[in-house]
């Protein structure tokens, strides 16, 4: 038996395909939630209330490359949390968001095109800046879809991802509804390995805040939760849940509080 001197020897890092890694998280994921139809769709109210209260604090890297000339591409817009705001602050946004119920949340702007498209379908002019914010969770095959946003990107890709589970009503609910915890959603270690294994070296910005969901009523976070449970719904287990968790705020929605949430943002000047 050779010593362990003599046995071949494998970089973890190196000699790993970060890419088929992903791929089977985001497909663990998708098995274990089974069929979601329109699910962006059936969210969109709630998610648009609930990040509407958010403090609107943009990460560093972005804010120091804002100015009224430049141009920005927000991929997977959703219900228009950035893509509005930075509208009022750049010369043109172009926000691609493939659910219709979350492009109907989108505040309009004049200087801002809504494309009704997923990123990988989406045809658009080149911009400056391209972001893409909390979108890569469910993306299956990431490669591409970072490329892409590079060839779109003159001056800078910026991404933002968890860097821990999220912990929102819906994903505990339907963790006790079916007896077992869900497949580990991708974070943002995921990300930054994979993307120095394409051979980017992005600098890294740590955002440390509370992680809130917030709901307009009881039955508003009912059907936030309903929606991701699925055949496992139970009514009566999680309004009892709900209403024992969720608390008031002084703005007289309920929220749920699951501790701070550690954001990454990954920035980097895309290859020529």
């Amino acid at each position: 038996m050779p010593s362990p001197s003599q046995e071949p020897f494998i970089d973890p890092l190196a000699g790993f395909d970060w890419s088929v890694h992903w791929r089977r998280l985001i497909e663990a994921r998708q098995q274990a939630a089974g069929a979601r139809e329109a699910y962006w769709d059936r969210r969109a109210e709630g998610f648009a209330f609930s990040v509407r209260a958010s403090d609107g604090t943009l990460p560093r890297a972005l804010e120091e490359r804002i100015s009224p000339h430049k141009t920005l591409i927000d991929v997977g817009a959703g219900a228009g949390r950035h893509a509005a705001p930075l509208a009022d602050r750049l010369d043109w946004v172009t926000a691609v968001e493939p659910s219709q119920g979350m492009r109907e949340m989108i505040p309009p702007r004049s200087n801002m095109t809504v494309v009704a498209a997923s990123w990988e379908d989406a045809e658009v002019a080149r911009a400056d800046l391209v972001l893409c914010s909390h979108v890569l969770y469910g993306v299956l095959e990431p490669v591409p879809f970072i490329e892409k946003m590079e060839a779109a990107a003159s001056e800078r890709v910026l991404v933002l991802m968890r860097d821990r589970p999220h912990r929102r009503p819906p994903d505990i609910l339907t963790e006790m509804l079916r007896g077992r915890p869900a497949p580990r959603q991708v974070v943002f270690t995921d990300l930054y390995n994979l993307l120095r294994w394409m051979g980017r070296d992005p600098e890294v910005e740590v955002l440390r805040r509370a992680s809130l969901s917030r709901y307009g009523s009881l039955e508003m976070a009912l059907e936030d939760c309903r929606i991701d449970a699925g055949d496992s719904w139970d009514e009566s287990v999680a309004r009892a849940w709900l209403e024992e968790n969720l608390k008031a705020a002084p703005d007289s929605t309920l929220v749920y509080d699951a501790g701070e949430m550690v954001t990454c943002v990954a920035h980097w000047v895309p290859p020529r």
